[in-house]
């Protein structure tokens, strides 16, 4: 006998988790979150989840804290009323980026959300994108990593046009996920290399690969202050190719990032819902964004039956 399945969202993107209830063809649990006048978040489930797999759809960014809070809290409300499982979907993790000590004294922060996460009560969890993939092993529960990469194929194939393209990694680390994309779109890959001096800033110093006379397709899995992306499309120009545009998973678009983008040599920045867009973004006229549900919903569909998730993303 299967289970009853429901899905459940914090605050932080509600939009996403409607979405993937509408794939999924079940509504949305009823939780309502409040706040303490000190500003303690506060959160009562509406319905019975006895028994039930329950699904948490919560991406942890800004704020940051916030919204973790709010996933903790939740896990613990379902563990509490005795949830037969609970799932944590979290489209964008946070702190992904604080994966590994770069310098003496400082903290491994994504292994500590890990632990919270786990301790809280969860049985699992799902994550599109992760920074780096090792966060699976901060875990000593399931993790689910999915890739925005049939997301983004099929939008990239639609806008392909007759002229030839290249793809492109910003950096050395994310040459295996520009692979991938080359690989399935069929096409040459380029990659650039560049130093960093410091945190959010970095300098391109060369193109590995021949992008003269191509339309170039940046690939990477965030946009935060876009000051890489911009160096990196800026160089691409220089080398003459014909046109640039890039493909993000996550927008996180922080500080300065549309301003930079607008005045960017960028055709089109495409991003996913994984985020949602405030309005100052949304104004953005070369921003693109793809929806993530029907991929988040069938995963979420598949683990509730038991099947293969690894089968997604089969070539």
């Amino acid at each position: 006998m299967i289970k009853p399945l429901t899905i459940f969202s914090g605050n932080a993107n509600r939009d996403l988790a409607e979405a993937i209830c509408r794939c999924v063809e079940v509504r949305l649990g009823v939780a309502e979150i409040t706040r303490f006048a000190d500003g303690e978040v506060y959160l009562e489930l509406r319905e019975n989840v006895r028994g039930a797999n329950c699904f948490v759809v919560q991406p942890t960014c800004a704020p940051v804290n916030e919204h973790l809070m709010e996933l903790l809290i939740m896990i613990d409300a379902l563990k509490r009323a005795s949830a037969g499982s609970i799932v944590a979907v979290i489209p964008y993790f946070g702190y992904a980026r604080q994966d590994r000590k770069v310098k003496p004294r400082t903290p491994i922060s994504a292994k500590l959300v890990a632990d919270l996460l786990t301790t809280a009560g969860a049985n699992r969890v799902v994550s599109v994108d992760l920074h780096a993939g090792q966060i699976q092993g901060f875990f000593n529960i399931p993790v689910d990593h999915l890739f925005a990469l049939p997301v983004a194929i099929e939008y990239l194939r639609s806008r392909q046009d007759s002229g030839e393209a290249i793809v492109v990694s910003p950096d050395a680390g994310g040459v295996e996920r520009a692979r991938a994309y080359s690989k399935r779109l069929g096409l040459s890959l380029a990659i650039i290399d560049k130093r960093r001096s410091g945190p959010n800033v970095s300098e391109v110093m060369n193109i590995i690969g021949d992008v003269r006379g191509k339309d170039a397709i940046i690939i990477d899995d965030m946009i935060d202050t876009a000051g890489t992306l911009v160096q990196a499309a800026g160089a691409i120009m220089e080398a003459g190719a014909r046109s640039v545009r890039s493909f993000a998973t996550h927008g996180v678009l922080s500080g300065s990032a549309i301003a930079r983008i607008e005045q960017s040599p960028l055709s089109e920045v495409i991003i996913t819902d994984t985020i949602p867009l405030r309005p100052a973004t949304q104004a953005c006229s070369k921003l693109r964004q793809l929806s993530v549900a029907r991929l988040l919903g069938e995963a979420i569909k598949r683990i509730h039956h038991g099947d293969s998730i690894s089968s997604l993303f089969s070539v």
